[in-house]
């Protein structure tokens, strides 16, 4: 990793990107979602402060366990004056994320339990099919086809439907 010299307080997106470990593109795609910003110079070419570094280590940190970045974006907007998240903040953050991720992991562990009374069923509407028809929806409305089809041919619309064979 390259060192920079303390007394540089500014970097450019080349020195950014190897510094944290991010590409390019993700650093540019990180300042279009309002995640982190630059400045100009007179030839038009962005220059970070310092304290990006640590921005970006940020939304990595919750990227890699899976926060969205619209939910990222809006946890560092909280932040006073838009300063650099420490460990406090992340320690409060992850514990307000900590819920969401251990319902994600539920639903993950629940699907992965059914998962093979599931796989290659064709039915649509079995109890257990919780890829095709989660808690069997069509299934309680009785036997047969629940869904319309639309033909085509018989009204030249694609918006009447028909009668379900």
């Amino acid at each position: 990793m390259p060192q920079l010299p303390y007394k540089v307080h500014e970097l450019s997106v080349g020195q950014l990107s190897a510094r944290s470990g991010a590409a390019v593109s993700a650093l540019h795609f990180y300042e279009s979602k309002g995640l982190i910003s630059s400045t100009r110079t007179a030839g038009n070419q962005r220059r970070y402060t310092r304290d990006a570094l640590r921005r970006v280590a940020f939304v990595r940190a919750a990227q890699r366990v899976g926060i969205p970045l619209a939910v990222i974006r809006d946890a560092l907007a909280e932040l006073p004056d838009e300063r650099t998240p420490n460990r406090e903040d992340w320690a409060r953050l992850s514990e307000a994320w900590r819920s969401e991720l251990d319902e994600r992991i539920g639903q993950l562990v629940e699907l992965r339990d059914r998962l093979t009374d599931c796989i290659g069923c064709g039915c649509l509407s079995l109890q257990n099919c919780a890829l095709s028809n989660p808690y069997d929806n069509l299934g309680v409305q009785g036997p047969g086809a629940r869904r319309l089809r639309v033909d085509r041919r018989a009204t030249g619309s694609a918006d009447a439907p028909q009668d379900a064979e």
